[in-house]
């Protein structure tokens, strides 16, 4: 397990099925009683975590259905903290695709949903690799509530043109090439023809990996689209 994450922390080698049934089993039961209490917990069980596992229920209890309420905007520097010092993709993709979803659905449903933008907007540009991803995929589970104006506003930096050459390390990074294709891949599903629009209109500062994941769910047509671009999807 710890070969394959990469990871200089060690495991316990707990499967992930079993981490599911301990975190349902303890979450459950020992429930906390404040906001406070809720972030002082999931700060202690992630900054004193020896093996990975211990990190993964912090992911867990920061992401548990009973504290719903507490992801709003003052959760946003817990999940910084975690984002930043986890700085890897299994953490860093469980805690976009879950709690910073629900911070951006709480603020947005609460009418403060610009200023939340504005923030994560901030992490695009910024110079974490991390945070810079998060924001890209903090829309993934949106469907057709999806914000496609925001999405693109967290793509653009990230582009391959779109900054100094002093950040073309962070643009080219594998990771936020992927997330990149991920993000607009899921956006597909709900808005074929917006992304297809999208991709041909960046060819250039997309890409190749970005560009491919993009056009996944929609094959056919993408097939039949690259026969015309200057780019050629892999044979499947």
């Amino acid at each position: 397990m710890q070969a394959y994450m990469k990871s200089t922390m060690p495991f316990r080698g707990v499967p992930g099925p079993a981490q599911k049934a301990l975190w349902k089993e303890l979450l459950d039961t020992h429930a906390l009683a404040s906001r406070r209490e809720w972030t002082q917990v999931v700060r202690q069980l992630w900054q004193t975590a020896q093996f990975r596992e211990e990190r993964y229920a912090a992911v867990a209890l920061v992401s548990h259905r009973s504290y719903l309420g507490y992801r709003t905007a003052e959760a946003l520097p817990l999940l910084d903290e975690m984002i930043v010092t986890g700085a890897w993709w299994d953490f860093v993709d469980a805690l976009a695709t879950h709690p910073l979803a629900d911070v951006l659905k709480a603020e947005t449903t609460r009418g403060r949903g610009r200023a939340i933008r504005r923030r994560l907007e901030g992490w695009a540009r910024g110079s974490d690799l991390w945070k810079r991803r998060a924001a890209i995929l903090c829309q993934i589970g949106a469907g057709a509530e999806i914000d496609a104006e925001f999405l693109y506003r967290c793509i653009g930096p990230n582009l391959l043109d779109a900054e100094p050459s002093r950040q073309r390390d962070l643009r080219d990074d594998f990771f936020i090439r992927k997330a990149i294709g991920w993000a607009l891949r899921q956006y597909a599903r709900v808005a074929p023809d917006d992304v297809r629009r999208y991709v041909r209109a960046n060819q250039t500062r997309l890409s190749p990996l970005s560009r491919r994941e993009a056009l996944k769910a929609l094959q056919p047509r993408a097939l039949a689209f690259s026969k015309t671009s200057s780019f050629r999807l892999p044979a499947r």
